[in-house]
């Protein structure tokens, strides 16, 4: 899109919209980076209606990790209930080596890297 204005001179839908996704996923990183830092999470990235600017009411936030592997599904559980509480919503912890091949290409396509 080469005019992001409309004859009144405010932005177009397009332009506020990425602008307002941008925001989103830059908020989230930022609180949720230091709690994947603290828990040693090696990698992470965002994929889902975050990503697509498809979140709506309800909408969880699907987040990429990758762990080390002594972490165990206590580990996962308790970094996801701090992820929750400081987000104040639901998250969707997927590792990265159990995304389901069906769908491997499309998530690692609009995955947005945060850590």
């Amino acid at each position: 899109m080469t005019d992001t204005h409309t004859p009144s001179g405010t932005e177009s839908t397009d332009t506020r919209s990425s602008e307002l996704d941008r925001d989103n996923i830059d908020m989230i990183k930022s609180v949720v980076n230091p709690i994947l830092k603290e828990h040693g999470v090696k990698r992470a990235g965002l994929f889902g209606s975050f990503v697509r600017d498809e979140a709506g009411e309800g909408s969880d936030v699907d987040l990429l990790v990758e762990l080390d592997d002594d972490v165990s599904l206590l580990d996962i559980a308790h970094i996801k209930g701090e992820l929750e509480e400081a987000l104040g919503l639901k998250v969707d912890l997927v590792e990265y080596s159990a995304i389901d091949p069906r769908l491997r290409e499309r998530i690692l396509a609009e995955e947005v890297v945060i850590l």
